[in-house]
């Protein structure tokens, strides 16, 4: 589903809309995380996903929780009896290692008032995943086996909103459907981000992959909404060689997607002009420890490992002049605590602004965890990956266009 996305939260159905007491609630979480060494790690979509399963629970809802952990295929593709323990954290649940089978089926059909069931990884069904249109998934083995059982279907998982999944678009086509309070939050913050932009807005783009955000940068500077785009990280550093900066060696002209990440770059800085600034000091190690230097003697060989002082300050002062910041990607090797300062200091600006920032991306969440930087009341982070990227390119996500009142 394609089109303009302008989000009016009037458009939906929340939890504030239904009378769940008694009622068998489908609940789309995400709490697909982390896994270290097999294990799945505590993150902030279990957590804030939790919130909302409490609150039904609270109010006497039958809770049968779908969701999915990785990727067929993938080492972090697992069932979810791990996450079943990190939520019994919050809530008393039954687990089963089933999805549409006869257990699963009998389970829901015995659940009391405000009890939770977890069903298995919906990954593990093969028509999950199968790339139709929610008409077609709503026909799927999958919803006309659980859709007759439940009442009422509650998308929380923003993350994969952007997916035309069984699980996101198939059950709102044939049952009463809402919104979560986690979608709730992510769809008022974006769309102050999006649609009612205040000036100046200055978006912080970083992280390692520069083609992530080529897109975001071209359609924010054609709308003319973007008053600076402060680069950092390798998006940074390809604007540096993009200004004939650094001069790129022999073996990064042998590099394929280098050469057409600079030729991009090129192309948006005809576009962007002055508005894109780009660091004019580094830090690179030098025999182990942290060292900065001027942009203009850096060594095509040497590695980036952060921006620079002089141009954390510049960067800072600009956060603070503004009244809206969209920031994605750290400023470097925030993990290492010698290469964590500009990441630090751009965290701690926008939590010393005034201006509504949104933070995306898991790496840039990540790094304020890692350095104790607090949410403020005006900052939101986005658990979202894709749908997050989608949504600032004003596409249309499937699983929120499906839970439209149309």
């Amino acid at each position: 589903m394609g089109g303009t996305i302008s989000e009016n939260l009037e458009d939906f159905l929340t939890i504030d809309d239904f009378d769940v007491k008694g009622k068998t609630v489908l609940f789309r979480a995400d709490i697909n995380s982390v896994v270290i060494d097999g294990k799945v790690q505590m993150k902030e979509r279990i957590v804030e996903n939790a919130k909302t399963i409490c609150e039904l629970s609270d109010k006497k809802a039958k809770v049968v929780i779908l969701a999915h952990q990785g990727r067929a295929g993938r080492v972090d593709f697992l069932p979810l009896e791990q996450h079943a323990e990190l939520l019994r954290n919050f809530f008393d649940l039954q687990y089963i290692d089933d999805i549409i089978g006869p257990a699963a089926r009998e389970a829901i059909k015995k659940l009391r008032e405000g009890e939770v069931l977890l069903l298995d990884n919906v990954r593990m069904l093969a028509e999950e995943t199968l790339s139709k249109s929610p008409e077609e998934h709503a026909k799927s083995f999958f919803v006309r086996k659980l859709s007759p059982l439940a009442d009422i279907y509650i998308n929380d998982a923003f993350s994969v909103a952007h997916r035309s999944h069984a699980s996101v678009v198939g059950f709102p086509m044939v049952m009463d459907a809402g919104i979560g309070r986690l979608v709730e939050k992510e769809l008022r913050s974006l769309r102050r981000s999006v649609h009612n932009i205040k000036s100046p807005c200055i978006y912080v783009l970083g992280g390692v992959k520069p083609e992530e955000v080529f897109d975001i940068m071209e359609f924010t500077l054609k709308r003319k909404k973007v008053n600076r785009i402060l680069t950092t990280g390798n998006v940074g550093t390809i604007f540096l060689y993009a200004r004939g900066i650094i001069k790129p060696s022999e073996e990064k002209k042998a590099d394929k997607q280098f050469m057409a990440n600079l030729a991009r770059a090129k192309k948006i800085l005809k576009l962007g002009g002055d508005k894109i600034m780009y660091p004019d000091d580094v830090a690179v190690a030098v025999e182990g420890k942290r060292e900065e230097i001027p942009v203009g003697v850096l060594n095509p060989k040497q590695e980036i490992y952060d921006i620079g002082e002089r141009t954390s300050k510049r960067y800072a002062e600009a956060i603070k002049e503004a009244k809206t910041v969209i920031m994605k990607g750290p400023a470097g090797l925030y993990e290492n605590e010698a290469f964590s300062k500009g990441t630090g200091e751009l965290l701690h600006a926008l939590s010393d602004s005034d201006a509504f920032s949104l933070i995306g991306g898991g790496h840039t969440s990540a790094a304020m965890s890692t350095l104790g930087i607090n949410k403020t009341e005006h900052t939101h982070v986005s658990l979202a990956g894709g749908a997050f990227l989608q949504y600032l390119l004003e596409k249309g996500l499937p699983g929120i266009e499906v839970l439209k009142r149309h």
